[in-house]
């Protein structure tokens, strides 16, 4: 079996909430008239029902969410603009009953905070900024709360197209599973940046290399690093792609070795469009990615062994600006947020092909931005 599918099937016999049936979603949202914040949902993965969101949260604009590897602590970025840039937030989660306590709040340094993830220790937190093009890392306290801003980075560099790109623009981190690296793309500079986490101080420095180039204009928006930390998956926003990127941190060698379109053949890329989301499928054969104007979310199978994306087809429905999709830890289903539309849409994913269905099951959410699961205990 190769490596990541093993991985992956390895992790389905170890962590017990990716064999539940009964989930909680989170949806993250840009709040107005029609939201105020963090929206809680009931998901039964046994019927794909999805129950009606009630308000978890009462925050601005939450348009990123992460929950911690435990279970027991919920983040989230505010876009809002402040003096020392966004907010950046943490409450305690009950996983019985999915209610939020006890909230922690920080700012992000940068403008514009747009992405936070957390390391599989869970003692870090690093948030994308996006108006200021930079990274903020976050040190955790035990119990998963926020406890103090320890290092920032300002992203540098040439923009290739300075009208649409303009300048640097974090827009998504992750920290690969060393913990010591922390890759973070820039959609202005065309470049996964490569930063060095020091575990004892919480201060990131470029690492050497510094950065993974990616096609110029492609605009990398986020990136999605397997389980096997060799490979990771970056969709450009502004060139509609999704490239395979082979990673040996251990060699310090990094390689993007395919880019393909994320629309169909002969389809051309118009202003209107731009991709937003990139997931990888609990089961490792299929990768996802979203397309805001076109209306789709187009789907990948992948050759582990080649390093190769070949398109399936377009997942198609009542979808409205998919910002944010998310797949179930089972595989069974895709929860599709159409942001333009205020609704989030259940869709039936064929385990055998990687195509999805849309059912007659969908929630209305303010402006969803980021869905998130959590299995019950």
């Amino acid at each position: 079996m190769p490596r990541l599918l093993a991985l992956l099937a390895l992790s389905l016999l170890t962590l017990p909430s990716l064999a539940a049936d009964k989930y909680w979603v989170f949806f993250g949202t840009y709040t107005g008239k029609d939201s105020k914040g963090i929206y809680r949902s009931e998901f039964d993965s046994a019927t794909g029902k999805l129950g009606t969101p009630e308000l978890a949260a009462e925050v601005g604009s939450p348009s990123f969410l992460h929950i911690a590897p435990d279970g027991k602590t919920l983040y989230a970025v505010g876009e809002a603009a402040g003096k020392d840039g966004g907010g950046v937030y943490s409450w305690k989660l009950d996983p019985a009953t999915g209610k939020l306590s006890d909230q922690v709040s920080l700012t992000s340094k940068g403008a514009g905070p747009c992405h936070i993830s957390t390391d599989a220790k869970n003692e870090f937190a690093v948030v994308s900024n996006y108006g200021g093009g930079s990274a903020t890392l976050f040190k955790l306290k035990p119990d998963g709360s926020l406890d103090s801003r320890t290092g920032f980075i300002q992203h540098e560099g040439k923009v290739f197209d300075a009208k649409r790109q303009g300048g640097p623009h974090g827009h998504c981190g992750f920290f690969d599973a060393t913990g010591s690296l922390v890759m973070v793309c820039d959609l202005g500079l065309d470049k996964v940046m490569l930063h060095k986490l020091n575990r004892e101080t919480g201060a990131i420095t470029p690492h050497d290399p510094a950065f993974i180039k990616m096609p110029d204009r492609s605009g990398p928006r986020h990136i999605h690093i397997a389980p096997s930390n060799d490979m990771a998956f970056v969709n450009g926003e502004i060139d509609m792609t999704v490239s395979v990127v082979k990673l040996d941190v251990k060699g310090n060698k990094f390689e993007v070795v395919q880019t393909v379109s994320t629309l169909p053949e002969g389809e051309k890329v118009v202003p209107a469009f731009s991709t937003a989301e990139c997931r990888i499928h609990p089961s490792g054969k299929f990768v996802y990615v979203s397309n805001r104007g076109y209306d789709t979310v187009a789907a990948f199978a992948f050759d582990q062994e080649k390093m190769k994306l070949t398109q399936v087809g377009q997942i198609r429905g009542d979808i409205k600006t998919p910002r944010n999709f998310n797949i179930s830890p089972d595989g069974k289903w895709m929860l599709i947020a159409s942001q333009a539309s205020n609704k989030v849409g259940v869709y039936a994913i064929d385990e055998k092909t990687g195509m999805a269905k849309e059912t007659d099951v969908s929630v209305k959410v303010g402006g969803p931005v980021c869905i998130k699961f959590l299995a019950k205990p």
